[in-house]
């Protein structure tokens, strides 16, 4: 079966078409991802400097300077693409050939609690919940949009949404210290976020140790853009950085993080920004490029080590890592391994070892040679006798979304 996945980001389209078939009944560290026939993405959506890219293992093989209105208009785009047999060298003549598509939500709050079909129901929900993925969920349902609306293309439109993979955290981690009442009657609870990846680290993980799920305490990093760590316990989450938004947690490209709440009302006061422009600035103008000044990209950064801004920024997101995995070894009473994916997590040795300077003494020894030469692909980093291991795993959002669109039973 061919299924089309369509990954929504605040400003890129990624898509994959995946061919692969289902697991009904497989155990979950025995299925099958399935393979990608072709990959891709539309940046900068929205700006002067909008591209259209093939990629080949997460690096662009091709680029292509096109005006692109909205994510909308990139799922258009990129129907037309299929639809006039651009892909067809690789097995995909048109629309025809795609027997489901899967598209990534964000966040599903206690609507979802697993994979849906899309109906006019579904997207009724995703937009009532758009205040609190603002960068994602809108955008994830101008595509759900265009590709429904698509004339003559009527393949099965499934949505996965990251917030199920945390929908097992007790309450002593999901909840926040407000009166319960409030809580329940607002629906104000960490939710978490990266589900998708988290889940698909922690089964590639089972997969290439050959150990058991239920058997397992591993911490899990998603570290690129929007970063998260998730701590598994025999093969669920039971905490993870991001809460009741994505914009809790870790430092991330333009995200702040954890911060003072107060910090909120100061800025509104002092700066006279009301609670758009407050939300505004805390998502898209700190992190990596408000601390640094220059990028959120870590490959660029890593470049002017020289700059004492960017040094500071590395230094400060690595050690807002640093302190969440000393946390969730704590809560999860010790770790067999820390598995590190996204952008940052696969690519960027430098804030790997910066991470891992201080954790020796708990037994989470990184081997700076392994480290070095461990670029975007799968391999342990840790050195031999490290009591906890120290893995990159590429995630594949793409492969974890098509397995479960291909699952899919209504």
């Amino acid at each position: 079966m061919k299924i089309l996945t369509l990954n929504s980001g605040s400003n890129s389209l990624k898509f994959e078409i995946v061919v692969t078939e289902p697991n009904h009944g497989a155990a979950e560290s025995q299925v099958t991802f399935g393979s990608s026939l072709i990959s891709g993405s539309y940046d900068n959506i929205g700006k002067p400097n909008s591209l259209f890219s093939l990629l080949q293992d997460k690096v662009a093989r091709s680029q292509e300077q096109i005006e692109i209105h909205d994510h909308g208009h990139a799922a258009e785009l990129l129907l037309d693409w299929i639809d006039k047999g651009c892909a067809r060298e690789k097995g995909v003549r048109s629309l025809a050939d795609i027997q489901r598509v899967g598209h990534r939500v964000v966040h599903g709050a206690d609507r979802f609690d697993r994979p849906v079909r899309i109906s006019d129901e579904v997207i009724r929900q995703v937009e009532e919940l758009r205040d609190l993925a603002p960068l994602h969920n809108a955008s994830a349902l101008k595509v759900i949009q265009a590709t429904r609306t698509r004339p003559g293309f009527s393949a099965l439109m499934v949505a996965v949404f990251d917030t199920v993979f945390h929908r097992t955290l007790p309450e002593r981690t999901a909840l926040y210290p407000l009166p319960l009442e409030l809580s329940k009657r607002l629906g104000i609870r960490r939710y978490g976020f990266h589900g998708i990846s988290h889940r698909y680290m922690m089964i590639r993980y089972a997969q290439i140790t050959g150990r058991p799920l239920q058997k397992m305490k591993l911490i899990t990093l998603h570290l690129e853009g929007g970063s998260s760590l998730a701590a598994i316990q025999d093969g669920v989450s039971v905490d993870t950085s991001m809460g009741f938004t994505p914009l809790e947690g870790l430092m991330m490209g333009t995200r702040c993080g954890d911060i003072d709440a107060a910090i909120v009302s100061y800025l509104m006061r002092k700066e006279h920004m009301n609670p758009s422009e407050v939300e505004e600035f805390l998502n898209k103008k700190c992190g990596l490029a408000g601390v640094s000044g220059k990028s959120a990209d870590t490959r660029e950064l890593v470049l002017q080590l020289d700059n004492p801004a960017v040094n500071l920024a590395l230094d400060m997101f690595s050690f807002r890592v640093t302190k969440y995995i000393g946390a969730y070894l704590a809560a999860l009473g010790g770790a067999e391994a820390i598995v590190l994916g996204g952008g940052i997590g696969e690519n960027t040795p430098l804030v790997r070892e910066r991470i891992f300077k201080n954790l020796e003494w708990l037994g989470a020894s990184l081997d700076p040679v392994l480290n070095r030469r461990t670029i975007d692909a799968e391999g342990c980093v840790s050195q031999a006798g490290s009591r906890v291991e120290i893995w990159v795993i590429p995630t594949q959002e793409n492969l974890m979304i098509a397995k479960d669109v291909v699952d899919y039973a209504e």
